[in-house]
Formats: C-alpha cells, sequence, structure tokens
C-alpha cells in the first residue's frame, strides 16, 4: 500500500532532478474565488509525467537495470520514461502508436529512448510493449496504475500544502487517475479538510463511469482534444484511490478547454495542452464548488501540438464570443453590404471574413444571403451588434 514516507522518499529522490515547479496567482480567471495555478507545463519534458516515471526507474533494482525499460504512451510519460531511463544510464524503448505527432516522436527519442513505432492506436501500443516485456525481461513502466508511480506524482501535492498552506480546494486532472491519486492522498494525509476534486474531458469519463457506477468500467472510445487524458479504462489502483481521496468529479467540453488555453496564453502567456487545461476549464465554468476559496488549479502539462494549436485558439475564441459568425439577408441593391460594414465598424468589431451570394433557399426572390464573419469583445458586444442591425431593417437568422 501507498504510505506518506513513499511520497516524501519520493520528494527527496527528485528534488535535484527535476523543478519544483511555480505556483502563480490568476486573479481573472473567476470572480468569487482566489485562484492559483501549478505550472507542472513548465517541468522539464513539460508535463508532471517525469516525477513518477524518474521515480519509479529510481527504484529499479541492479538487475532490472540491467534488462532496461520499455513504456508505451502518445506524449508525456514517453518523454518521462525516456529521460528518467537516459539520467539513470538505462536503456528505454518506448512503443507509439504510429499516428503519434511528430514532434512527439522526435522529442522522445532526443531524451534518448528507442522508439517503436506501432501500427494502430494507444491500446496496441501497450499490447506490443508488454509483448517486448514477456519476450525480452525488460521492466514496464506503467503511465499510472502502479504506487512509486503514483507516489511521485503525490509529490506535487507536498509542494501546493507547502506553497499554499491555507488552499481550500485543489483541482487535478484526470485520464487514468494516477495524478490525482497521488495529490490527493499526499493532500489529505496532511489536510483531510482540503477538498480535491478531479476534471475529465466530456469525451473520456472513464474515471466518473467507474465511480458512478462503483466498479471499473472500460469506454468504447473516447474523444477529445485532451489527449493527455483520453483514456478508456482507469487502474485498479487508481479506482480504489480515487473513491476513497477524491472528493468529486466534474467534466469539461472541448469548447470549455480551448477557452481555457486561450485565456491562459492571454493572461498568462502560459501554453497549457488540452489535459493541462481542464482544472482551469473546470474552475473558469463553475463546474466546481469554489466561491469564496483559495483554490489550486493544477495545470498538468504544456506540450500541444503546435498544428492543432491554431486550431484550438480558434474554438477558444468562439466559445468567448471573441470570434462569431452571423447570416443576414438584406435586399439585392447597391450599398447593403457597405451599410452592414458600417455599422459593425461603429459598433467597434472587426469584418474578418464575407460570403455573398444572391440565392438562398427561403428568402426573397430579390434579396441575397450574406454570412459575414467578425471579431468581437465577447458575447455581450455580439448582442449589441446584432440589435444595432435590426433596428436598421436587417434580418438576421
Amino acid at each position: 500500500m501507498l504510505t506518506l514516507d513513499k511520497v516524501y522518499h519520493a520528494a527527496y529522490v527528485l528534488k535535484d532532478n527535476i523543478r519544483q515547479t511555480d505556483v502563480i496567482l490568476a486573479p481573472n480567471l473567476r470572480k468569487g474565488a482566489e485562484i492559483y495555478l501549478k505550472t507542472e507545463n513548465l517541468q522539464i519534458t513539460g508535463s508532471f509525467k517525469v516525477r513518477g516515471s524518474y521515480y519509479k526507474i529510481s527504484q529499479l533494482n541492479e538487475k532490472e537495470r540491467a534488462k532496461g525499460v520499455v513504456a508505451c504512451s502518445a506524449g508525456n510519460h514517453a518523454q518521462g520514461v525516456a529521460l528518467a531511463a537516459t539520467k539513470n544510464r538505462i536503456k528505454s524503448t518506448i512503443c507509439l502508436p504510429d499516428g503519434a505527432p511528430i514532434s512527439k516522436v522526435e522529442a522522445t527519442k532526443k531524451y534518448g529512448a528507442e522508439v517503436c513505432l506501432v501500427k494502430g492506436v494507444y491500446d496496441d501500443a501497450y499490447n506490443k510493449a508488454i509483448e517486448m516485456r514477456d519476450e525480452f525481461g525488460y521492466t514496464f513502466i506503467h503511465p499510472f496504475d502502479d504506487e512509486d508511480v503514483i507516489a511521485g506524482q503525490g509529490t506535487i501535492g507536498l509542494e501546493i500544502l507547502d506553497q499554499i498552506p491555507d488552499v481550500d480546494v485543489v483541482i487535478v486532472p484526470i485520464g487514468g487517475g494516477g495524478l490525482i491519486s497521488g495529490v490527493a492522498f499526499a493532500i489529505k494525509s496532511l489536510r483531510p479538510e482540503v477538498k480535491v476534486y478531479g476534471v475529465q474531458a466530456e469525451g473520456a469519463k472513464s474515471m466518473l463511469e467507474s465511480i458512478e457506477s462503483g466498479r471499473i468500467t472500460r469506454l468504447e472510445s473516447v474523444a477529445t482534444i485532451a489527449d493527455g487524458i483520453a483514456v478508456k479504462q482507469v487502474g485498479d489502483t487508481t479506482f480504489k484511490m480515487c473513491s476513497k481521496y477524491v472528493d468529486g468529479i466534474a467534466v469539461v467540453s472541448d469548447d470549455e478547454i480551448s477557452s481555457a488555453i486561450l485565456t491562459l496564453i492571454e493572461q498568462h502567456k502560459m501554453i497549457a495542452e488540452g489535459a493541462g487545461a481542464v482544472a482551469v476549464a473546470a474552475a473558469m465554468f463553475g463546474k466546481i464548488p469554489i466561491d469564496g476559496k483559495k483554490v489550486c488549479c493544477l495545470v498538468s502539462g504544456g506540450n500541444i501540438d503546435v498544428t492543432i494549436l491554431s486550431r484550438v485558439i480558434k474554438r477558444g475564441l468562439i466559445m468567448s464570443g471573441r470570434n462569431y459568425a452571423m447570416s443576414i439577408e438584406l435586399p439585392d441593391k447597391p450599398g447593403q453590404l457597405s451599410l452592414v460594414s458600417s455599422i459593425i465598424a461603429e459598433m467597434g468589431a472587426n469584418v474578418i471574413a464575407v460570403h455573398h451570394e444572391r440565392s438562398n433557399e427561403g428568402s426573397s426572390v430579390t434579396g441575397c444571403f450574406l454570412r459575414i464573419e467578425i471579431e468581437s469583445r465577447n458575447f455581450e458586444h455580439v448582442e449589441q451588434i446584432k440589435s444595432k442591425l435590426i433596428v436598421e431593417g436587417f434580418k438576421l437568422f
């Protein structure tokens, strides 16, 4: 069984090998709460994962070290295992699904691992890693369902209590459950009155469904931009620990996650990946009772693929009312488009795209159809613009 002594031992082992990440105040995330960010996105390798993998690898005996380690991951765990193994002079092999982003594959190689690309998805990579463990005698480094890994992640809980001694609520992302198991165990062991809440993506609610049903359930599929927590089935150990130590689990949508990523960029100049931003999303959108509380949101990672960052920002702009598309029916005569544009300009918004066509099903034979995309301040601003257009005689739909 996991003990507090083991978490403290993990902190001792890790103190010269990882960063004690800063906690920063985030005063504008939500009115009525004092919110802080635990910046594990600024950890070495860009994620908390290196804590658990490093501690696990540090505890291997000489025979296990000589054989080497194997792991499977689509990203952060791979990089954590690779770095930890290399620093301990141990051979590492990482099984990655062949569809993993090139940036993550190359980063894993850079940290010194041998990469084995496996056709299929994460489950296929997992099966290959187990096959290699059995064939070559490697030690398998589980991404979450391992007590040493959980102890390593638990060091974050110790740091939070040290950095914010009077914290009331800690909000933590949940995928397989290793992170929140360690954090909740450490915090509840020392300060049982502190509330610890987990957050899952709407398209990957494996822990929530398991807790609600009272047994581990496996999702048929997962779909979310928070790929770091897109886990179909949680672990035996993490399920038990979450059942015992976690006060509740909230769910956030991809749009809410995108909005949180955008907010972190704009307000704090911080890059968070989808999984890293779910705790912030839960706080921003009132998914957890935090009014009047001192709150710590764990930003668990920052390894977002730059090829999808622009799409995530776009969704965040839409979610916050900063980017809005409207459809307008107007008479097909000179000056109408100019009039619409001038109204939008007078209201302080900016036109960024226009699509104009003369025929549209259900519109007047002499009318035309205008779809216009604008940059605005927020949804209140959008409603002001729409009201002005309606007053000027335009039909919106």
